[in-house]
């Protein structure tokens, strides 16, 4: 979910055939799209049907032949899903927003080019990023989700009965009014009462919230990528700590370890300065993301210990929580305590990183 956003967006205005400069704009086509192109050369660009390119491809094409291009995002691998009809697409403030029908994962939100869910593997990502945290802590009552447009986690928080209180604050509406419409199964999570949306720049929201306000933040951002790459810094999880109370918890999407292993261990040791409690790893099985994982980091303040392996708030035992709104489709206490066993190849790499970074600290210091 990283990478060149702009350039894969790039292309898929060449392939729309929107480009006016064709000499001067083939210069900017990834070479995977120049030799797609180059091997069936009766398809012209303007022929192409790709939604973006890359990730997903219409199955028809002028000639009716199928053609599926390679993501110019992670050279060396594509992922493509069949879209049988385009719902929305439409550009905001902030990013383009499309969503299309698929024949396999059913109606796919996309943002700036990136898959953010499927209705299918949705449930994989929301459950696991809200209840790792929240059944971590006895009895949460303030949660905040930072992003989240989609509504997913808050239809997740929801289920916690002892939770009164739940901010979002969401930066871009467009996202929030379109999963309305198109994805009602998430954004049921909006008509709780106890639900306080807030549109605008989580940062600043951050700052100024109240010092010890939340028993529980769970940032559900985009990837690292311009404005987003806050996100990843050492203040923004500063304010996060400022604003949880002692013993609060953070639960932060923190990519693939298969693609990201330095992206991961550089939050992780970010985190470790700032959250004095403990600060841990998970990951889950997501089919739509790239390498089909994605991470959460989760970190707790001082104050009292938190066990993020052994789930002290099991959802099992929450009155009501298992069928809220619909029925628990992926995580359960046995997922929460597997979902930090880490591989081995991952446990090396973190540890290797790690001892670099001792080593080179005394020459930055």
């Amino acid at each position: 979910m990283e990478g060149g956003a702009g350039r894969d967006l790039e292309c898929q205005k060449i392939m729309d055939g929107k480009a006016s400069d064709r000499s001067a704009v083939e210069k900017g086509i990834p070479s995977c799209c120049l030799k797609a192109m180059a091997s069936a050369p009766e398809l012209e660009a303007k022929c192409h049907s790709t939604v973006v390119s890359g990730w997903f491809s219409e199955s028809k094409s002028c000639s009716g032949i199928s053609r599926y291009f390679n993501n110019p995002m992670w050279p060396g691998e594509a992922h493509s899903i069949k879209v049988e009809e385009i719902l929305y697409k439409e550009r905001s403030e902030y990013q383009e927003v499309l969503v299309f029908k698929s024949s396999t994962y059913g109606k796919v939100l996309v943002l700036d080019g990136i898959v953010q869910l499927t209705e299918k593997d949705e449930c994989a990502y929301q459950e696991m990023i809200a209840h790792l945290p929240l059944c971590s802590i006895p009895s949460p009552k303030t949660v905040l989700v930072v992003g989240g447009g989609d509504g997913g986690v808050l239809r997740e928080v929801s289920r916690h009965s002892s939770v009164e209180h739940i901010d979002i604050c969401e930066i871009d509406k467009m996202v929030i009014d379109v999963s309305k419409k198109y994805f009602p199964e998430l954004a049921v999570g909006f008509e709780d009462p106890r639900v306080h949306l807030h549109v605008g720049d989580a940062i600043e929201f951050l700052r100024q919230a109240p010092e010890g306000k939340y028993d529980a933040i769970i940032v559900d951002s985009s990837d690292p990528v311009g404005p987003a790459q806050e996100l990843v810094e050492k203040p923004f999880f500063e304010t996060i700590a400022k604003a949880l109370k002692p013993g609060g918890v953070l639960c932060n999407m923190a990519e693939s370890m298969w693609l990201h292993t330095h992206l991961i261990q550089d939050m992780i040791s970010i985190c470790q300065e700032i959250f004095k409690g403990s600060v841990h790893y998970a990951w889950a099985s997501v089919p739509t993301y790239p390498s089909g994982v994605i991470g959460f980091l989760l970190c707790s303040t001082e104050g009292p210990p938190v066990d993020f392996v052994n789930p002290i708030n099991p959802i099992e035992k929450v009155e009501g929580a298992i069928e809220h709104k619909r029925e628990l489709r992926f995580y359960n206490s046995e997922m929460h305590s597997a979902a930090l066993a880490l591989p081995a190849f991952l446990k090396m790499e973190l540890n290797l990183m790690r001892r670099l970074a001792s080593m080179l600290k005394p020459f930055s210091d």
